[in-house]
């Protein structure tokens, strides 16, 4: 499918609800094709490559003070004309929307940088050759994980005249190594396949999993922690999809108070979309730009999509999402910055003995240095929000966790259980260092990524142990 197909495809789909629904029906439509490819290995041997590509018709619509979305895959003539009267009949059937935020009017999207054409066309065979360098990388230790690449090209059209046509790409890599029960974890994201070394990915994976042999029983209560970055990414996804959330925000569920200093002076968190990664407009058309979320630890803004600017009197801030009126906006592609630690070697005093291997990059070991008695954290995982207002998480440590002593990674922990808020661990004076480098980890969710450093918190509470 060409781009031009698609932009008519968007268009042909408008008609049709002018058509079907009458002049006065508003109408939005997104034609996107997806093409994904996915090689994934276990027991340090590729077992499965797959790849496909798709075409999905997503529309919204609003007639007679009702509002009704339908999507299809179909997009023969009539395919696309019964997603149109599927869509009508359900319009027919909702309740009134009195908070329809009215279309996107037609205004120019921002430039989008180039897309990597290496990525967006790449061969199984690119892929299977970084899963090999990160198996070799891992000198025997056994390996999972995949590598991916993503090429999406997506047209909007509107009945307010306003249309948009864009690209991107995107590639990651995700692998754990394993050495007697215990993991260790490499994952990255960028805009290009040859920005992945599968290499030093699974160099780091393997270091940290010979350092994670033979853990021990930590008492619950509150530590110093030092996460890395895949462990921040968690951080940076519950902050945006829970607390910069402008439907939560109106619905008082976010912690948000714009203007206020909620956040330690050391952070500032930027949703920046505009990589080769991201589309450049929404799901409602409207242009996407960098947006300031907490600059310098005071919050400025919370995400806006239509629909939750015009109750707050506001623009929209290009955040809107499919199935926004039930979720809400979100900020997708976080990324946390602050002031960065001192310079120290990633070979110095920050690991010893069985431990040694347990900080594989110099930021980290900047922040371990300064540590009298911590735990350093390499992931989060299951993590799951039990009070919205506060934003108070409970979850688990994965891949890895370390005792800090006078600044020495020196032994293995088993993992923990916490029960923590995420703002107060960001809040002022809470926040004891954050690392120069920031490094992009991927996501589940299409065109989302969390782009963080390795971050020094004063205080996180664990609850006891994993399993209690």
């Amino acid at each position: 499918m060409s781009a031009r197909s698609e932009v008519e495809l968007a268009g042909q789909v408008v008609e049709l609800v002018r058509r079907l629904g009458g002049p006065a029906a508003q109408a939005e439509a997104v034609v996107t094709r997806a093409d994904l490819a996915l090689t994934r290995f276990a027991n340090s041997a590729i077992h499965q490559n797959v790849a496909e590509s798709t075409v999905g018709v997503r529309l919204r619509l609003h007639v007679d003070g009702r509002t009704a979305a339908g999507s299809g895959s179909v997009v023969t003539a009539d395919g696309l004309s019964a997603l149109v009267e599927r869509t009508l009949a359900a319009a027919r059937l909702c309740p009134p929307d009195p908070g329809w935020p009215g279309l996107a009017p037609p205004t120019p999207s921002p430039e989008a940088p180039a897309v990597d054409e290496a990525t967006a066309h790449a061969e199984p065979d690119q892929r299977a050759d970084r899963v090999g360098a990160f198996v070799a990388a891992a000198g025997g230790l056994s390996t999972a994980g995949y590598c991916r690449t993503a090429h999406r090209s997506s047209a909007f059209a509107n009945s307010a005249g306003h249309m948009a046509y864009g690209r991107s790409a995107e590639a990651a890599m995700d692998g754990i190594a394993r050495s007697d029960g215990a993991d260790g974890v490499a994952r990255r994201s960028a805009d290009r396949l040859s920005d992945l070394d599968g290499a030093e990915l699974g160099a780091r994976a393997a270091a940290k999993a010979r350092a994670a042999a033979d853990p021990v029983e930590l008492p619950p209560g509150r530590y110093e922690v030092v996460f890395e970055p895949a462990a921040v990414a968690d951080l940076l996804q519950n902050l945006s999809w829970y607390g910069f959330n402008g439907k939560r925000y109106a619905e008082r569920q976010s912690f948000a108070e714009p203007g206020t200093a909620q956040f330690d002076r050391a952070v500032t968190l930027v949703d920046d979309p505009l990589g080769a990664s991201g589309l450049t407009f929404d799901a409602e058309g409207t242009g996407r730009r960098a947006l300031t979320l907490v600059e310098a630890g005071t919050t400025r803004a919370v995400a806006h999509d239509r629909r939750t600017a015009d109750a707050a009197g506001v623009p929209s801030t290009g955040h809107a999402v499919a199935g926004g009126a039930t979720w809400g906006p979100m900020a997708r592609n976080l990324r946390l910055s602050g002031a960065a630690a001192g310079p120290v070697s990633a070979t110095g005093r920050s690991t010893t003995g069985g431990a040694a291997g347990a900080v594989v990059d110099a930021d980290t070991a900047a922040l371990v240095a300064g540590v009298r008695r911590g735990l350093l954290v390499s992931d989060l995982w299951y993590t799951r929000v039990l009070d919205p207002k506060s934003l108070v998480v409970t979850g688990l440590t994965r891949n890895g966790v370390w005792l800090i002593e006078d600044g020495t990674v020196v032994r293995a922990v088993r993992d923990l259980r916490f029960t923590e808020s995420y703002p107060r661990a960001l809040g002022p004076g809470a926040v004891l260092g954050v690392g120069g480098r920031v490094v992009r980890q991927p996501d589940r969710v299409d065109g989302a990524w969390w782009t963080a450093p390795p971050l020094r918190l004063a205080s996180w509470h664990f609850s006891g142990g994993a399993s209690g």
